[in-house]
């Protein structure tokens, strides 16, 4: 079977920034771009509140449907958390 690129990273070694995850290409040749944003080093600090990555996550995403440049060409903006599971 074939391993996902992600899943080869060695995210206890990531530091914080911005790393483009995937480029995929459509059928019409539109590129789309999945960023992953890094704002803490796993395992070394502190994880940010939800509070705090929420409040992150509505000011990006107002900035960008509203700024000329990028209001049409972001299709998403949205956050995966990682998080310990409960059970």
């Amino acid at each position: 079977m074939e391993k996902i690129a992600s899943f080869t990273i060695d995210h206890n070694r990531l530091q914080r920034g911005v790393y483009v995850s995937r480029r995929d290409v459509t059928p019409s040749g539109d590129v789309l771009t999945t960023f992953d944003i890094r704002m803490t080093e796993p395992n070394r600090e502190e994880a940010l509140t939800p509070e705090a990555l929420h409040a992150m996550e509505h000011l990006a995403a107002t900035f960008l449907r509203n700024h000329p440049q990028w209001k049409d060409r972001v299709v998403y903006w949205g956050l995966w958390v990682a998080a310990p599971a409960i059970i």
